[in-house]
């Protein structure tokens, strides 16, 4: 089972113990010393240990960070309500993580909800960013203060929060942190369904309506050779015929800067996707090329 550490000063112990040992015991052609985190909020689904099984498969020290981040959610939002199974988390960790650091919002933020802040800037008020103001400045910051705290090597995020991977990665660069972003493809259920931590949320006609927002990303796809508007209008019109989902928003940006795509972009972009599908909202995005 992994070690379970819940404060900052125990886990950096343990980590320079780590290094200390691999660098000891290194042989040639080993990522000795390597440490790689995924942070993680827990309520872990096979999505995430996507995550930590890449992470085990770049070698070192893996080291999973649980922790539900109030920074994070805005007013009426689940915090209270996320999904909190740490000893289930432990448990589905066996055998891919070393290290996994649980601290409390105390732990975190010892003088209360922290006063300095990394700011998104203006792709972090757009999309996700503009549905829930200040989400991803309260990411930023404690993807920040876990970056100083673990100091890792390597740090892995899913590819279904696109927007927030765009934000981490720009953050890594902007602020020249030295560690390397590995980004995993979306984990989607056999039906399409991204895996979500609030799939647990859906009812059961629910969860059934849900599949309608990977299958609009896949309209939205297979029309992309007729240009960006052919591709919403493929997507918005298959998620029109589910009067059980309610779109927050439905957009294509240019992979490189993260904004709208113009009407008569060509070549790589995303589609993102936003609902409420009864009383729980999810995302999605998908990868198309116009021509």
């Amino acid at each position: 089972m992994p070690h379970v550490v819940t404060t900052i000063a125990e886990l950096r112990a343990h980590i320079a113990r780590a290094r200390h040992e691999a660098l000891l015991a290194e042989q040639p052609g080993d990522p000795a010393g390597r440490v790689v985190l995924v942070p993680t909020m827990g309520a872990l689904h096979d999505g995430h240990l996507r995550l930590v099984s890449r992470a085990r498969d770049l070698g070192g020290l893996v080291v999973v960070s649980i922790f539900v981040n109030p920074l994070q959610f805005g007013p009426g939002e689940d915090l209270d309500r996320y999904p909190r199974t740490l000893d289930a988390d432990v448990a589905a960790l066996e055998g891919l993580a070393d290290v996994v650091f649980a601290p409390t919002a105390a732990e975190m933020y010892p003088q209360g909800e922290s006063s300095t802040r990394v700011t998104a800037g203006e792709v972090g008020s757009l999309f996700e960013g503009a549905s829930r103001p200040g989400h991803f400045d309260g990411m930023l910051t404690v993807v920040a203060k876990l970056f100083n705290i673990v100091q890792p090597d390597v740090a892995v995020f899913g590819q279904k929060d696109a927007q927030q991977v765009h934000l981490v990665g720009r953050m890594i660069d902007d602020l020249n942190l030295p560690l390397t972003l590995a980004v995993v493809d979306t984990v989607r259920e056999d039906d399409g369904l991204a895996l979500s931590s609030r799939n647990r949320y859906l009812e059961t006609a629910d969860r059934a309506a849900a599949i309608v927002l990977s299958q609009a990303l896949s309209a939205g796809a297979g029309a992309a050779a007729g240009g960006v508007e052919a591709a919403l209008a493929a997507a918005r019109a298959r998620i029109e015929a589910e009067p059980a989902v309610k779109l927050d928003y439905l957009v294509i940006v240019d992979q490189a800067s993260f904004r709208e795509a113009a009407p008569d972009h060509h070549g790589p972009a995303l589609m993102l996707v936003a609902a409420r599908v009864g009383t729980t909202r999810l995302i999605d995005n998908r990868r198309i090329t116009t021509p």
